[in-house]
């Protein structure tokens, strides 16, 4: 049947055989060359050339066009003769433009799955771009640490070397005063046994017998072994020595402090903690772990053991960061008997967002606690806060980027200034609860906790 049907595609409506160099006409239709000349050379007298198929007319004698099909087998045009007879005979056939259609849809398809290709390749590429960008921000950071880290190192060890030439020198002062002071008691002797001498060779030569047998045969006391007792005085080379690597192991401790930390701990805060100021939510429920009156926030996980390090990025002035119990009171105001009790209604600072005058004056004047140890910066003064006392720091350069070094079973709690690389205070404690993270902000101050 679909024989029949393409044999009857291939017949030339004039003359009702098999086309016979196959022309087409600018309408679509198929005639034999020699059959649709004729029936143009009929319409020439008129001027008006008509298809004989479908009438569609022509002003002009229209141009002939040899119908070719495609092959889809082997994608090789030939005509429609050659489609039944010779090597194609056979083989499905179908017109250039159902070939140039289908051809054009697999194109489309070809650029479809190539445009995706392109736009995963330029995420790709972005994304390594940031990734390069990332590695480059974090090599220049660590050059930076580098150099900053050999700059306080050499500073140190040029301190430690002045340190240690001074103890020296002044045990070589020391010596040599004892030894001069040697010398000039025995100059002292031998000016002293030089007249002894002289004045017994006199006495020798005297030839007067009642001159010379009176005198006594005695003679001034010897200096003793001045050059032993001397030699008990030299530079005390073991004090010079302890000297020297008590402070190199100094220097050592505190970079394996700085750059070789045990541990990186993630940090994350508990926002049942948090009060409601610090939320600018006023409508959560009530719960026991909220601190009522102090802008406070605690981590979700203590420390219990083991040594740990985070980073806090700080900013503005009015901050309070370190480490508590969990069992500090959260409620009330008796946490804040420690206050430098003044008027709360006489306080003219900044006043935070949902943070009444007494509260921002209680945070500025607390004084601390025996369950936390915190670092703190407030009116562009640093200042160190345990058991209830509230130490003042040296500092003469400001600093946002914090380092927090815990070693739970050594005790000890050490705050870093990243910028500069220097030490700014370690605290020292048996700790006997699990230990947070606290940190306190208010007015426009931030602390972010950075991994």
């Amino acid at each position: 049947m679909a024989s029949a049907d393409l044999r009857d595609e291939l017949n030339c409506s004039i003359c009702l055989n098999i086309y016979t160099d196959p022309i087409t006409l600018g309408c679509g239709h198929s005639f034999c060359k020699l059959c649709i000349g004729n029936e143009l050379d009929k319409e020439k007298e008129s001027g008006i050339y008509s298809c004989p198929e479908c009438r569609a007319e022509y002003r002009k004698r229209p141009k002939l066009q040899s119908a070719q099909h495609v092959l889809t087998e082997d994608a090789v045009c030939i005509c429609v003769s050659c489609s039944l007879a010779g090597v194609h005979r056979g083989h499905q056939v179908e017109t250039l433009n159902e070939a140039h259609e289908k051809k054009k849809q697999r194109l489309n398809n070809v650029m479809d799955n190539l445009k995706k290709l392109r736009e995963q390749a330029e995420r790709q590429v972005q994304g390594l771009t940031k990734h390069e960008k990332e590695v480059r921000e974090k090599a220049d950071h660590m050059k930076q640490r580098v150099t900053d880290l050999i700059m306080d190192t050499r500073k140190k060890l040029k301190a430690l070397e002045k340190k240690v030439l001074l103890e020296i020198s002044m045990q070589e002062e020391q010596v040599s005063l004892r030894i001069s002071d040697l010398i000039e008691q025995l100059d002292k002797k031998i000016s002293e046994l030089s007249k002894e001498v002289g004045h017994i060779e006199e006495l020798q030569n005297m030839t007067d017998p009642l001159a010379v047998l009176p005198v006594k045969e005695s003679y001034i006391a010897g200096c003793g072994d001045a050059l032993k007792e001397g030699q008990k005085y030299d530079l005390r080379t073991e004090e010079i020595s302890s000297t020297l690597q008590t402070g190199l192991s100094g220097i050592i401790d505190g970079l394996k402090r700085k750059h070789d930390v045990i541990k990186i701990t993630k940090t994350l805060l508990d926002v049942n903690t948090s009060p409601d100021i610090l939320l600018d939510s006023q409508n959560r429920p009530e719960t026991p772990e909220r601190f009522e009156f102090y802008p406070q926030v605690l981590s979700i996980g203590g420390f219990t053991s083991g040594r740990h390090y985070w980073e806090v990025e700080t900013s503005g002035d009015g901050w309070i960061i370190g480490m508590a119990y969990p069992s500090i009171d959260r409620k009330g105001r008796q946490s804040y008997s420690n206050y430098n009790a003044i008027d709360p209604h006489n306080y003219r600072g900044h006043i935070s967002a949902g943070i009444q005058p007494s509260q921002t004056y209680g945070i500025q004047t607390y004084m601390g606690d025996n369950k936390s140890w915190r670092l703190r910066l407030y009116n562009n003064m640093y200042s160190v806060m345990s058991n209830g006392t509230v130490t003042p720091l040296t500092v003469r350069q400001s600093f946002q980027r914090i380092g927090i070094y815990l070693d739970y079973e050594a005790g000890r709690l050490s705050f870093y200034a990243l910028s500069y690389l220097t030490h700014i205070h370690t605290f020292t404690a048996r700790f006997t609860e699990p230990l947070h993270v606290a940190i306190c902000v208010w007015g426009k101050a931030s602390a972010t906790i950075k991994n």
